[in-house]
């Protein structure tokens, strides 16, 4: 199967290198062929430069869209390209790579359509959690979620996830510039497709700053719970 990591960069100038690395060093380690497609937001620091000189595969922004219209580009390259998978990688050092076959064995084996790579359903499974204003946050819209879905996630705002052909192809026409990770999984789960976390270790960003700026935690939770709602008053039919 083909699988494609999407790397989405805003000013990622201290990490990109070494999260490029790691991915090329675990796929000889073993054995694997993960490719993988660097979405360079329009950084303004030395992000396109970085890419550029080390010969990673890249495609440029030549604005900044935002975490929605950066990962929207990786999805249409991935459709574009015939990957079958097509998994959310963080350029901060966040999201570990050894972590990529939990996430698409799911995929493989139980024909899932999307997975979250969560930091909650295994309490011991990472140390990084984020602040606790953030947990109490991502439980509102957890509840909120299940309210409207039926289905519990935990980890609602998880940018480490991988999904199949079906979704790629949806997400590739259609997906959100803002909010896109509890919208998309509750707008899936409304449509009927399948969707399952499993546990996975974060570490701390070890560079640039959060798309979630600690100020805005609250303005965050109250939009999203909000969007969720009206995803709620939708009609959507099975698959669609």
């Amino acid at each position: 199967m083909k699988v494609l990591l999407i790397v989405p960069a805003y000013n990622e100038e201290k990490t990109i290198l070494k999260t490029y690395k790691d991915i090329i060093k675990y796929n000889e380690h073993k054995k694997e062929k993960y490719d993988v497609i660097v979405i360079n937001d329009g950084s303004k620091d030395s992000t396109k430069e970085i890419i550029e000189k080390n010969n990673i595969p890249h495609i440029n922004l030549i604005h900044n869209l935002g975490i929605g219209g950066a990962v929207q580009t990786g999805y249409k390259y991935a459709y574009e390209n015939n990957y079958d998978i097509a998994i959310q990688l963080d350029a901060d050092g966040q999201h570990d790579v050894k972590y990529v076959k939990d996430i698409i064995k799911p995929i493989i084996t139980d024909n899932c359509d999307l997975v979250i790579g969560s930091r909650y359903i295994d309490k011991n499974a990472s140390e990084f959690k984020s602040t606790k204003a953030r947990q109490y946050g991502i439980k509102i819209i957890s509840f909120i979620m299940k309210l409207v879905t039926k289905n519990k996630i935990y980890d609602t705002t998880s940018g480490f996830r991988a999904c199949n052909r079906k979704v790629i192809k949806k997400f590739s026409s259609d997906y959100p510039t803002e909010y896109p990770e509890p919208i998309t999984t509750t707008e899936l789960l409304k449509q009927g497709y399948s969707i399952k976390e499993v546990p996975v270790s974060m570490k701390e960003r070890a560079g640039g700053k959060s798309s979630i700026r600690s100020w805005k935690n609250f303005y965050y939770m109250i939009n999203v719970c909000l969007s969720i709602l009206m995803i709620s008053i939708r009609r959507y039919k099975d698959g669609v």
